[in-house]
């Protein structure tokens, strides 16, 4: 019986998913979302073109590959839609390519609507959230009230909305989203009418019986390790658990069933929205490396923060992970940088860490640097390691050292293209 391979992201998401799962799908028959919701942004660009996927796994766009939503995901009719919308007018025909979980829960218009009410109680000390009502999607799910989409099948659909609808309105109280609501419920049901045409399915049979029928399978994650809602920097967090254990949950496969695991990260840090951020450079260098790497957000369109390369946080992420082999992004963002800094520890009140220590929101952490030599050469048109710069080959190894684990992919660049698959 086959395995389930992962891809996921090390670091705080937007790590470059999107681009390797598309690079890997030809190796796979099916690819498997199993959390997070549209919150994701899977950039993926090819023939000059630019594509950004929110709920739809990145394997659509190759013709032999079927791509399923999970069970862990949550869905948000409105936006799926006008996904589908996209790729259908390029000519993708995504009815017959994409399987949707009967247990994978709904998004409601009120689920925003208390996100963004949530939001502004919180004032300054507010997380950070892409407002997308994900957050409040998943407190459904655990507090056992949620609509999933298997719901949508049943005579009494109706009935549900509205029992879900009228316990959220109970706890808005007299909030002014009248006017927002009756927009976005129009909207709604005319996703959920259009939905109806998508085959849904009982995802843990379909994954396991593929499975066991030869097939391969690629669980897709989103978001990041250090965002996951138990080993994530929390309170500044997503709502899911964005680790290899999310998908033994978000697909019903066993702990056993779990394959090669593929950790995504990039040559540097970045995060968007609130929270710790020991590497940080709120600096020249810092705006420097955002504007080189074009660092913002895929779904909201915020600066990112941008900080140099976090090893106590990336050995943490592959330890929790099981990582088996890596993946380094956007190497050629550092092409014109002479010295590279590499933070190998944290001291906090004198002490040095290697790992990342319980609530570090509150802790006073100085990032403890090592130098290197950058490769100080243009990475772009690089298509095997053989053309590689000594100093770059050097920074691999180095990483490879102190992480204890293959870097088996190195992207030079965003089109699918600038990929080199090493040996």
């Amino acid at each position: 019986m086959n395995k389930v391979d992962v891809l996921l992201g090390l670091q705080w998401g937007d790590e470059g998913k999107g681009k390797i799962v598309d690079v890997v799908t030809p190796n796979y028959d099916i690819i498997a979302r199993f959390q997070g919701g549209p919150n994701a942004g899977h950039t993926l660009i090819f023939d000059d073109k630019k594509y950004v996927l929110h709920t739809i796994p990145s394997g659509i766009f190759r013709d032999n590959t079927i791509n399923v939503i999970g069970n862990g995901v949550v869905i948000d009719p409105i936006i799926i839609k006008d996904e589908i919308d996209k790729l259908e007018a390029i000519g993708i025909d995504v009815t017959s390519k994409l399987l949707i979980s009967k247990k994978a829960h709904l998004i409601v218009p009120t689920h925003k609507i208390l996100d963004k009410y949530s939001e502004e109680q919180k004032g300054k000390n507010k997380i950070g959230s892409t407002l997308k009502g994900i957050g409040p999607t998943y407190m459904d799910k655990t507090g056992r009230n949620g609509l999933r989409m298997g719901d949508s099948l049943s005579a009494n659909f109706k009935d549900k909305y509205t029992a879900l609808k009228e316990k959220h309105q109970a706890i808005l109280g007299d909030y002014d989203y009248a006017e927002l609501l009756a927009e976005l419920e129009t909207k709604w049901f005319e996703a959920m009418e259009f939905m109806s045409k998508f085959t849904l399915i009982d995802s843990e049979h379909y994954i396991n019986n593929a499975l066991k029928n030869g097939q391969t399978v690629l669980a897709e994650g989103a978001q990041g390790t250090m965002l996951d809602v138990d080993f994530g920097t929390y309170p500044f967090v997503t709502s899911s658990n964005t680790i290899t254990a999310g998908t033994c949950t978000g697909l019903g496969v066993a702990p056993n069933r779990i394959g090669e695991v593929i950790g995504i990260f990039k040559a540097y840090c970045t995060r968007v929205g609130s929270g710790p951020f020991p590497s940080e450079l709120d600096n020249e260098v810092g705006e420097n490396i955002r504007e080189i790497g074009h660092e913002y957000g895929a779904t909201t369109g915020r600066d990112r923060r941008c900080g140099w390369i976090d090893l106590p946080a990336l050995k943490y992420a592959i330890m929790v992970n099981g990582a088996t082999q890596l993946s380094m992004m956007k190497a050629d963002v550092l092409d014109s940088f002479e010295e590279i800094q590499v933070c190998t520890h944290y001291e906090i009140d004198g002490e040095k860490f290697d790992y990342f220590p319980y609530d570090i929101n509150s802790l006073n952490v100085t990032p403890v640097y090592e130098s290197v030599k950058g490769w100080n050469k243009d990475l772009t048109g690089m298509r095997d390691m053989k053309d590689a710069p000594q100093a770059f080959l050097d920074y691999i190894s180095y990483l490879e050292r102190e992480l204890q684990t293959p870097i088996s992919i190195v992207s030079v660049g965003p089109d699918r293209e600038q990929t080199i698959i090493r040996k």
